[in-house]
């Protein structure tokens, strides 16, 4: 019966493909994803000049893609409940190869603009992909696909940038996009074939103005996080975003919790192991992103500041490959971890880990070897948490939940990286150096930001531990038995010895 439960299977249809094969095409998917997200960082710099754009008007082809994939997260996962995750995963993926191919066209703002709100939009199919393993896969597999597909932002991330850096000091700029696009084709067309489509479905009818009061909110949060810093922290359009943002989203809830079929199911969400398992996440987020801020900038800043090392954005991005590697590496010990102690205990030990790494880069900074190893042990501790989340997310939502529960959590993690992104950067800027002339970051605020992220690491282990025990009971769902935690099943505390 679970066996039947975990790979369904479909009159009239063949045999499903082999779960080895469902899980490298579903990772490879999340892969090119996070790839999107890396391809435009080598010419950051210079979108100004490749754009005619004033810088600041530039850097909203960077947070566009933000506000996009923020909106579309949770909506998408919500959607694929409802009608289908395999249709909703192949719909991001054909909206991220045009977004590629718009952008390789691109030689004005407004375009490039619209290409990357295209790339955002594709940003929930980690989720889904996540959420088609859980249905299809059997039991014994889910585990450890599920880390593997949650690291593949990471894993994306890392191998992505000396790639993107390769090919933007040697081609084209465009070529990163039609690159892009090619790879994304590929995805979409694995998918495609070989990915089935999963019968588990929520059926009902799409909370239109949830998804719209959601959007409102979440775009007014996070516009005011990732732009207060050029506006002013103190302005008139930052404050009235921040107040925008709470008025919204408290409404949002009220209505979310009146009617029958809520984009966001509140009342789940607030479940003890939902909610401070988000609660973690989003802590986790924070720290996971200091890192991506502070060694690209100790790598290249100028030798002659003392602690700068002087290399290019190439080597930039063959020190932080390592760490994709780790992380997919770590995501079968993530998952055995898991299935022996339960993804909670998983879950602090990767926050543990990454506090570590934080502790040391704070006192090994002066080498790029160094910068490696640091890299690779943050990226261990972020591969354990990245597999586990997954499962606590999954092991207190119905199957016909799952999706959007996914999409909540990764959105959840976005969050945090937004703030982190807004924290480090004001204090990069406030605590400078001058060096020939220019104000550069201070040794001392690369050091306070691995604090804040040794801090948020800490603080996010210290929310993981309230995840609660609980005994497990008899449940048709072959994956919650392997992938939750007993605290997952029943709210019940197990018995004291």
């Amino acid at each position: 019966m679970p066996d039947a439960l975990a790979q369904p299977v479909r009159s009239g249809e063949p045999a499903p493909p082999k779960p080895n094969l469902v899980v490298a095409v579903l990772a490879f998917a999340g892969i090119v994803v996070s790839l999107m997200q890396t391809v435009v960082i080598p010419i950051v710099p210079e979108l100004p000049t490749l754009l005619h754009a004033d810088a600041a008007d530039a850097a909203w082809a960077i947070t566009a893609t933000l506000l996009a994939a923020a909106v579309a997260t949770p909506v998408v996962g919500r959607l694929g409940d409802m009608y289908g995750k395999r249709r909703m995963l192949l719909l991001s993926l054909v909206l991220l190869v045009a977004g590629a191919v718009l952008c390789a066209l691109s030689d004005s703002l407004t375009s490039m603009i619209v290409g990357r709100v295209l790339q955002g939009l594709a940003a929930g199919v980690i989720p889904l992909g996540i959420s088609i393993m859980r249905d299809e896969l059997p039991a014994e597999r889910l585990g450890t696909a599920t880390a593997m597909m949650s690291a593949s932002l990471g894993i994306g991330g890392a191998l992505g940038l000396p790639a993107a850096a390769f090919i933007a000091d040697n081609f084209h700029w465009h070529t990163l996009f039609w690159v892009s696009a090619a790879i994304g084709a590929l995805g979409t067309c694995l998918v495609f074939a070989l990915v089935p489509e999963s019968e588990v479905r929520t059926g009902g009818r799409f909370d239109a103005v949830g998804a719209v009061g959601m959007a409102v909110g979440l775009v007014c949060l996070l516009l005011a996080i990732s732009k207060g810093a050029d506006w002013g922290w103190g302005s008139g359009t930052t404050l009235g975003l921040f107040a925008a943002a709470v008025v919204v989203l408290a409404g949002w809830g009220f209505f979310e919790l009146r009617i029958a079929a809520p984009l966001v199911d509140l009342r789940t969400t607030a479940r003890r192991q939902v909610l401070v398992t988000n609660i973690a996440s989003m802590s986790f987020g924070f720290s996971m992103f200091a890192m991506s801020l502070v060694l690209p900038q100790l790598l290249q800043l100028p030798e002659a500041t003392g602690y700068g090392l002087g290399r290019s954005m190439l080597t930039v991005g063959l020190v932080m490959a390592p760490q994709g590697l780790v992380m997919m590496a770590c995501a079968p010990v993530s998952a055995a971890l898991s299935a022996a102690k339960g993804p909670k205990t998983t879950l602090m030990t990767g926050a543990l880990i990454v506090a570590a790494g934080y502790g040391l880069n704070i006192v090994m900074m002066s080498q790029v070897w160094q910068l490696v190893l640091v890299s690779c042990v943050i990226g261990a501790g972020v591969g354990f948490a990245y597999g586990a989340m997954p499962s606590l997310i999954m092991g207190a939502v119905d199957p016909s939940e799952t999706a959007a529960a996914n999409s909540l959590n990764t959105l959840m993690r976005s969050i945090g990286t937004s703030t982190a992104s807004a924290v480090a950067g004001v204090i990069l800027a406030q605590l400078t150096t001058d060096f020939a002339g220019h104000a550069l970051p201070s040794e001392n605020s690369f050091k306070i930001v691995m604090a804040i992220g040794a801090g948020a690491s800490l603080l996010s282990f210290v929310v993981a531990s309230f995840i609660p025990r609980r005994r497990p009971l008899p449940t048709a769902d072959p994956a919650v038995h392997e992938t939750a935690e007993p605290s997952a099943l029943v709210d019940v505390p197990a018995p004291k010895v």
